[in-house]
C-alpha cells in the first residue's frame, strides 16, 4: 500500500506539471503521432510493390504494427530510463535517489513518468481495428483478456531489456550507451520475424526477444496457428527478463560508489 500511495503521489505531481504547458503537450502528442504515420506509410510503400511479404499480407502486417503499438506506448510511458547514465551516474543523481526509504528503480520509474505516451496505444487500437476489419478478424469473449496480458508481457520485455541495458552503466560510467542502438534494433520486432534469417530470428526470439512485443502475440489473433505456442510465451518472457533486470539492478546499486572526484 505504501507503493500504491507513492505512485499516486507522483502522478499527482506529474499531471500538475504537464497540465502547465498544455501546449508543449499538444506538440509531442502531435510529434508522436506523425512518427507513427510515418511508419505506416513505410509499411504501406513496400507493398505498393508486392501483394505478399514471406507469407504476410497487407493488413496483417498492418495489424501487428497496430499490436505493437500498444505494449510500446506502455513501455513508453512507465519506463523512459534512455537517459539512466547520463542523469543519474555522470551527474550523481542517484545518490539523491538512494537517501529515501524506496526502491530506487521505482523512483527513477516515476520521476520519469511520460504518461502522454500512452496516446500511442490509442493509435495501435485504431490501427488494430482498421487491419483487422479488413482481414475479417472474429473476436472472442475471451479476446480482451489475453490482450492484456499479452500486452502486458510485451511492455515487461522492453522494461526488462531497457533496465539491464541501463545496469551496465554501475559497472561502466562512460557517458557512451547502448540505448539508441538498442532502440533501433528493437524495431524489428515490429515486423514478422520469418523474414529474416535464421540467426535474426534466433536473437529477436530468446536474446533480445523483441519478437514477444509485437509479432508472436500478434499471430495469435490473426490466426497464425504455427506461431501460437510463441504467443503464450509472452507473459513468461517479459516476466523472466523483468524479474531478471530487477535482480541485476539491485546488484549494480551494491556495486555503486556514489558521484565524486
Amino acid at each position: 500500500m505504501f507503493y500504491v500511495s507513492m505512485f499516486f503521489q507522483y502522478l499527482s505531481q506529474y499531471l500538475k506539471t504537464r497540465l502547465q504547458y498544455r501546449a508543449d503537450l499538444f506538440v509531442e502528442f502531435f510529434s508522436d503521432l506523425l512518427s507513427q504515420a510515418i511508419n505506416l506509410v513505410f509499411i504501406l510503400v513496400v507493398f505498393g510493390h508486392t501483394n505478399m511479404l514471406h507469407g504476410w499480407n497487407r493488413d496483417e502486417i498492418i495489424f501487428i504494427y497496430g499490436f505493437f503499438l500498444v505494449p510500446y506506448a506502455v513501455f513508453s510511458a512507465f519506463f523512459n530510463i534512455w537517459d539512466f547514465n547520463e542523469r543519474y551516474i555522470v551527474k550523481g543523481e542517484l545518490d539523491r535517489i538512494l537517501t529515501r526509504p524506496i526502491h530506487s528503480l521505482f523512483q527513477i520509474i516515476l520521476e520519469r513518468l511520460e504518461l502522454e505516451s500512452l496516446f500511442g496505444a490509442l493509435t495501435g487500437l485504431a490501427v488494430m481495428f482498421y487491419a483487422g476489419s479488413r482481414l475479417g478478424i472474429e473476436v472472442h469473449w475471451y479476446h480482451p483478456f489475453l490482450f492484456i496480458v499479452f500486452v502486458i508481457g510485451g511492455a515487461l520485455v522492453y522494461g526488462g531489456v531497457f533496465i539491464m541495458l541501463a545496469c551496465i552503466s554501475f559497472w561502466a560510467d562512460a557517458r557512451t550507451s547502448l540505448m539508441p542502438m538498442m532502440y533501433n534494433i528493437s524495431n524489428y520486432g515490429r515486423y514478422p520475424v520469418n523474414i529474416y534469417n535464421n540467426i535474426i530470428r534466433f536473437v529477436l526470439t530468446w536474446i533480445l526477444p523483441f519478437a514477444f512485443v509485437g509479432v508472436y502475440p500478434a499471430a495469435f489473433f490473426l490466426g497464425k496457428e504455427e506461431w501460437y505456442w510463441y504467443s503464450f510465451f509472452t507473459p513468461v518472457i517479459g516476466i523472466i527478463f523483468f524479474v531478471s533486470s530487477v535482480l541485476l539492478w539491485n546488484q549494480g546499486v551494491k556495486k555503486y560508489r556514489g558521484a565524486g572526484n
